[in-house]
């Protein structure tokens, strides 16, 4: 099964503004089901707050759980599914990185850590007082999603913006802010993934990533290290594995072609180098999560 990359676009209702949806979490699963009942990727940023239910998200392999005041954000190309144990409720927005870039020419969504690096977590959980205030943003743009009033998509990319400052002030409360302001490491590392994205099928090593920001190998390496504490061989074997993890579970191909689509030699040297990052060999961790689904 390949994994469906929704399209924004899929999910218009009439007169909408292009680029930008807006809905209570409980219309959108219900008017977009056939669309995401199963482990699907998409083009544009989202963002949900849940004011009610429970149950898991599963955003690229690793699960969190779902209860009210749990805030979840999600980048393009990333793969996620919903299961719910209780009915949900919240709202939901989603983008495309256009939108939001057009407004705000000098101040871009990598500014935020949670969009910035996909090491950094995709959620966050708000106490009872930050759930309520942020729960009026999310129905303030919702209501102005819902009008036809004058300069409605200026407003609507404003709250947003609105909505994004609140939830960074909460999300680095606890960090350290001299890695999000400091420098331009934030800029630099985003600027790896997304080229690790492109090119870590056939490019497995720092020193072709580090020839593209046009810096030195020692310097890529200590960008990596002060902003998310790890090295940039780990981020590279990190893609290579999620990307593995994506096509043992949802490609219609055997083991083998997991092996030859991600440019290794043969099998063999796949299995042991999956297992060396995981602790299971790639047919454990398939059996594993079929047995989930």
């Amino acid at each position: 099964m390949k994994i469906p990359i929704l399209n924004i676009n899929q999910f218009k209702e009439s007169a909408s503004i292009n680029d930008v949806y807006v809905n209570t979490f409980s219309n959108h699963i219900q008017i977009n089901k056939n669309l995401i009942n199963k482990p699907h990727s998409h083009n544009f940023y989202l963002c949900v707050l849940f004011t009610e239910g429970t149950g898991t998200h599963e955003i690229d392999f690793n699960s969190y759980t779902i209860k009210p005041g749990m805030v979840f954000f999600l980048k393009p190309g990333q793969t996620h599914f919903w299961k719910f144990k209780t009915a949900p409720e919240g709202f939901i927005f989603f983008h495309s990185q256009e939108f939001y870039d057009l407004k705000f020419l000098e101040h871009t969504l990598f500014s935020f850590p949670f969009f910035y690096s996909y090491q950094n977590p995709p959620v966050l959980e708000l106490d009872s007082q930050k759930n309520y205030e942020l729960q009026l943003k999310f129905l303030e743009v919702y209501k102005e999603y819902s009008q036809r009033n004058l300069l409605r998509e200026l407003k609507i990319v404003n709250l947003l913006n609105n909505i994004y400052i609140e939830l960074t002030r909460i999300y680095t409360l606890n960090i350290d802010l001299e890695k999000l302001s400091s420098s331009n490491y934030p800029n630099i590392l985003a600027t790896l993934e997304n080229l690790i994205n492109t090119n870590f099928y056939n490019e497995k090593f720092p020193k072709f990533y580090a020839d593209k920001l046009n810096i030195t190998t020692k310097h890529l390496n200590r960008v990596v290290k002060k902003t998310i504490n790890k090295t940039t061989s780990q981020l590279i074997s990190e893609r290579i594995i999620l990307e593995a993890k994506r096509l043992i579970v949802h490609s219609n191909g055997n083991l083998a072609d997991t092996a030859f689509t991600l440019d290794f030699s043969d099998y063999a040297y796949f299995s042991k180098f999956f297992k060396s990052k995981t602790g299971i060999t790639p047919l454990e961790f398939k059996k594993r999560y079929l047995m989930k689904y």
